[in-house]
């Protein structure tokens, strides 16, 4: 598949960064008729969070939308399958489960170690080196960035952790992959609102915000994983709920513009003014 039909990145100028890498609904013919129905409802997406981030286009920010299904293969995890979280339950690179354990494959038709390499080359790669080349442009053209890893899931999964969710969870994988003043900000915001919300709680940050985010070198990195209940139906078809939405979005809105603002004022990082004088 040609990248355009894998992901869709829409350019901006500024230090902002938006990955959406669950977003995405395309399976492949070729595996489409492997997979149960269960599979084919992609109950695990990240419904519509384009559509709810698309304030960023005025931020002028980078957004980048994946287009393929998390059951294909999950670009929020590492390529060589590790659990992020281990002795917890979790999907893997290529789950062949759902959140609710129910199979995405009939018994003995799960993807092999072979078919997992192939997936990772065909679609992993092709979003990672999106993310990276524009993690490299926008760090040419800032001081420093704020990539914001945009997440949701379904309120209530009593197979991955118990009781409600709170409706915002911030992840930074406990503070190493942002600076203290740019979470504080975002958070200060939520904190201003009516909703719940959590810093390093169950979901601290996935592969993406581990990976990419380094505050010594102007990169920081924030994972939120909001709950769906606050602007869908978390049953199929898992519709918009434009009344709903229009109360949270501002509040999504506050938490990046925050953290954005935040990052405007903080001084270069060492390692950049060390590459300014030897490119100067």
């Amino acid at each position: 598949m040609h990248p355009d039909t894998l992901l869709d990145v829409r350019r901006g100028r500024g230090p902002l960064i938006v990955s959406i890498p669950h977003v995405g609904t395309h399976i492949p013919d070729e595996l489409r008729n492997r997979f149960t129905p269960e599979a084919l409802t992609r109950v695990d997406t990240d419904w519509h969070l384009d559509r709810l981030y698309a304030f960023a286009e005025r931020l002028d920010a980078t957004i980048i939308c994946a287009k393929v299904s998390r059951y294909v293969v999950d670009l929020n995890r590492p390529a060589t399958g590790e659990s992020l979280y281990p002795g917890m339950i979790t999907t893997s690179l290529c789950p062949s489960e759902t959140f609710r354990g129910e199979p995405l494959y009939p018994p003995g038709c799960e993807p092999g170690d072979a078919e997992v390499a192939q997936r990772v080359e065909a679609y992993w790669r092709p979003y990672h080196a999106a993310l990276q080349e524009e993690i490299a442009r926008a760090r040419a053209a800032h001081p420093n960035v704020l990539l914001w890893d945009a997440h949701s899931i379904a309120s209530l999964l009593p197979r991955l952790f118990a009781g409600k969710l709170p409706d915002l969870n911030f992840g930074t994988s406990d503070g190493d992959s942002c600076g203290d003043q740019v979470i504080a900000a975002a958070v200060d915001a939520a904190r201003r609102s009516s909703l719940t919300w959590v810093l390093n709680g169950r979901f601290k940050g996935g592969f993406i915000t581990r990976k990419y985010g380094n505050p010594a070198n102007g990169v920081h990195a924030i994972q939120l994983e909001m709950c769906q209940s606050l602007y869908m139906d978390e049953q199929a078809p898992f519709a918009w709920r434009e009344e709903m939405a229009s109360q949270v979005v501002p509040v999504v809105q506050a938490c990046v513009q925050s953290a954005l603002e935040c990052i405007r004022h903080l001084p270069a990082s060492a390692a950049k003014k060390h590459a300014d004088i030897l490119t100067g």
